[in-house]
């Protein structure tokens, strides 16, 4: 065993990430020494959150090409994606009950627009091509005269296939109609200008860029009107109340400051061993079914089909070694193959038999290596023993 990787093998940054050192450094003084509440200005302990928490509004403001006012603090992306939709379909509900998506969504998107239907909302869900992506002819087809919003994701969390969103949110634009993203993958890893990109609302997590758990962001532009979905003193411009989370936000900032200077370098780094990954078992093991779009996606991710083994089997012998996800859904009842899957044309069988595999900052040569041997053993015994997924 290569004495250079430590067991097992972290290749989910997808799901999270570890909090780099920086980030952590930058946090610690304020949960113990500078405490104060960001809102309390009166006195010099509120006054340093404060300023903390405005230099860290800049730093999220630089990564995406917004103004530091535009900035609004949340709990997480889920969180961030609920005040975008549900917020601006109740706040222009007289205007009009429609809302475009799609059906490869983030289930926090899937599930808002759920409940808009059963609020008596109507919502089309626009089906993607088999790599995962919508036109803005799709999305041009799709808009009604009460048309509010429309929210595509910026790229997929699963399979990694990035979505034209300036063409889709320009034509969205020209028609009047608001446009969020939820940019949680794609944020740190691709270039985001929220004003070139025609983009109204934008959601961020800070756990999937090396910050702290439980912090988002969301982008609202200039001018665009929200319905608060939290109630209680008015803070962030009256778009969400509570106590802001000074450490937290001090941990974003700083994790999105580290990306956008990061992020050139890192996306070349990532796609070179990501390639090594994919290219590897494909020459190794032959017949392997990339999931997603070969041209447009996030460096750092691949998702794999692997026919002729069972799906069931597939993880559980992995995951003692190479920690990875597979892109079916369990649960205790069930296991569904997953719907990003079955949305772009993969039948149940390769849905159940896929793994996705996404790296990150301390991912090394040697763990590429290591993961080639494994999964390539591991594939290799399960074919051997015919067992095939049902």
């Amino acid at each position: 065993m290569n004495p250079r990787v430590n067991i097992p093998v972290y290749l989910d940054y997808n799901a999270t990430t570890p909090v780099d050192v920086r980030v952590f450094d930058a946090m610690q003084p304020y949960f113990v020494e500078l405490f104060g509440n960001a809102a309390s200005s009166s006195h010099g302990f509120g006054m340093q959150a404060r300023e903390a928490v405005d230099t860290a509004r800049q730093q999220v403001a630089r990564l995406i090409g917004a103004t530091p006012a535009e900035i609004v603090w949340t709990s997480g992306s889920t969180e961030s994606i609920n005040l975008a939709i549900k917020g601006a379909m109740d706040c222009h509900a007289s205007r009009g009950r429609h809302v475009v998506t799609q059906a490869t969504e983030h289930k926090a998107v899937l599930d808002c627009c759920k409940t808009l239907e059963k609020n008596g909302f109507d919502v089309t869900m626009l089906t993607p091509d088999t790599d995962g992506r919508v036109s803005p002819e799709q999305v041009a087809g799709a808009l009604r005269a009460d048309t509010v919003l429309c929210s595509i994701m910026w790229a997929n969390n699963e399979i990694g296939t990035v979505q034209p969103v300036r063409e889709i949110a320009q034509v969205c634009r020209a028609r009047g109609v608001l446009f969020h993203t939820d940019a949680t993958q794609a944020a740190g890893k691709l270039p985001v200008d929220v004003v070139a990109d025609y983009v109204d609302l934008l959601s961020l997590s800070g756990h999937k860029m090396y910050g702290p758990k439980g912090t988002g962001i969301l982008y609202v532009r200039k001018g665009v009107r929200l319905t608060c979905q939290m109630d209680g003193g008015g803070h962030e411009s009256g778009f969400r109340s509570g106590t802001l989370n000074v450490p937290g936000i001090i941990g974003v900032g700083a994790a999105c400051d580290l990306s956008r200077r990061l992020m050139q370098s890192e996306s070349a780094r990532l796609t070179v061993l990501r390639d090594k990954l994919e290219n590897g078992l494909i020459a190794r093991l032959g017949d392997v079914v990339v999931n997603g779009s070969r041209e447009h996606r996030l460096p750092h991710v691949t998702n794999l089909s692997f026919p002729g083994v069972n799906g069931m089997d597939l993880l559980p012998r992995l995951t003692d070694e190479v920690a990875v996800s597979s892109g079916s859904a369990c649960t205790s009842a069930s296991m569904d193959p997953s719907y990003v899957l079955r949305a772009i044309g993969r039948a149940d069988d390769l849905a159940y038999a896929s793994v996705r595999f996404s790296l990150g900052r301390k991912t090394t040569d040697a763990e590429i290596d290591f993961t080639l041997e494994k999964v390539t053993r591991v594939i290799e015994e399960l074919r051997t023993h015919h067992v095939v997924a049902v």
